[in-house]
């Protein structure tokens, strides 16, 4: 896969992403990561890439003329998807990771500023996307979130087959509860089951513990999380524990009010 990132800070993307498993898949020669300078497109003397805002307000704007030359420069004749880094776009999630992994070719752009002319979204953009309902100073660190997320999801990247089928949010659920040596720290015991040699069993007590942590932490995940009927059964018992320990607290500070 190529992916070309276009920012006014260059050296935030090549830093981070030639460490870890980024590296690792540019080594591999699975993921081409290029980075361009959005100022290397401007004409004007002093390489300015933003102006006022028409109408006035704080804040400065990018040059639709610039940004759009540079889309239009790296994009050349391929078929390469755009997207816009934008805290106004469509929540990221597992899912579009998934989809834009099976790109071969991804452009994403970098804001800075009070935000860009509305011209490069109608002229050069094919999606906007946000990683949260929140706003950053730029849009390297969101670009960067996408990447990593997307380049994961490629054959070859992480070292253990499958390993990204078994992330939190690849089959609905968030991942349950991990253990490794020692066996026994401050009074906290490895559970017996993952001790066994019952391959089966430590299968169905992982998914159980998958299933309580997303009820526990993200129970809307669970309306669309697919589960068999034996699964569903184990749900309907966590939610019973929940209601009767809640009931019981209320009790509680009933009793002592």
């Amino acid at each position: 896969m190529r992916i070309d990132v276009l920012t006014l800070f260059p050296a935030m993307i090549e830093h981070t992403m030639n460490e870890s498993m980024m590296w690792k898949a540019q080594d591999r020669k699975i993921l081409n990561l290029q980075t361009h300078d959005i100022r290397d497109y401007s004409q004007s003397k002093h390489r300015q890439v933003d102006d006022t805002p028409y109408g006035g307000g704080g804040g400065m704007v990018l040059k639709a003329d610039v940004v759009v030359r540079a889309i239009e420069a790296v994009k050349g004749d391929s078929t390469a998807r755009v997207l816009l880094m934008s805290p106004q776009g469509r929540v990221f999630n597992h899912t579009k990771a998934v989809e834009l992994s099976t790109q071969d070719h991804l452009i994403l752009v970098c804001g800075h500023y009070e935000g860009f002319d509305e011209r490069i979204r109608d002229l050069a953009i094919d999606e906007e996307i946000s990683i949260g309902d929140y706003v950053l100073t730029g849009g390297e660190l969101a670009a960067m979130v996408v990447i990593d997320a997307v380049i994961r999801q490629i054959p070859g990247v992480l070292g253990a087959e499958g390993g990204a089928d078994r992330d939190s949010h690849a089959d609905g659920l968030l991942e349950g509860a991990h253990y490794t040596r020692p066996a026994e720290f401050r009074g906290l015991i490895v559970p017996q089951i993952l001790t066994s040699g019952n391959h089966g069993a430590v299968d169905t007590w992982r998914r159980r513990q998958a299933i309580r942590r997303t009820w526990q932490n993200r129970p809307e995940l669970l309306r669309t999380a697919p589960l068999s009927n034996d699964e569903r059964y184990y749900l309907a018992q966590l939610a019973i524990e929940s209601a009767e320990k809640e009931q019981s607290s209320q009790s509680h500070k009933e009793s002592k009010g």
